[in-house]
């Protein structure tokens, strides 16, 4: 597989309430490509987002369910989430200011 550039490593914002309320300790969700690392993730989000300035970053892997009907059985794609922390004097990532 061809190595993952930073604009394809972040797929989208989890915008829940648990996510939410760690917004104010500069705590943010994302959905990330299954096979990107924590210094990828680091690196676009560091990119993507002006003045912010990232800490650490943990991962989770969410395998894919089993789903079936009827007779037939299939599985949800597997996914990956980044809980990505800033520094103390970073900027906020506007995406998630105003939600």
């Amino acid at each position: 597989m061809a190595s993952l550039k930073y604009y394809d490593v972040i797929l989208r914002p989890v915008l829940t309430e648990k996510s939410m309320n760690s917004v104010y300790e500069k705590k943010y969700t994302f959905l990330v490509h299954p096979d990107a690392n924590k210094s990828q993730i680091k690196e676009a989000v560091e990119k993507m987002f002006d003045g912010v300035k990232v800490a650490r970053v943990n991962t989770i892997n969410q395998a894919g369910k089993t789903k079936r009907r009827g007779m037939t059985f299939g599985k949800t794609a597997k996914t990956k989430k980044a809980y990505v922390q800033l520094t103390a004097d970073s900027a906020d990532i506007q995406l998630f200011e105003g939600l």
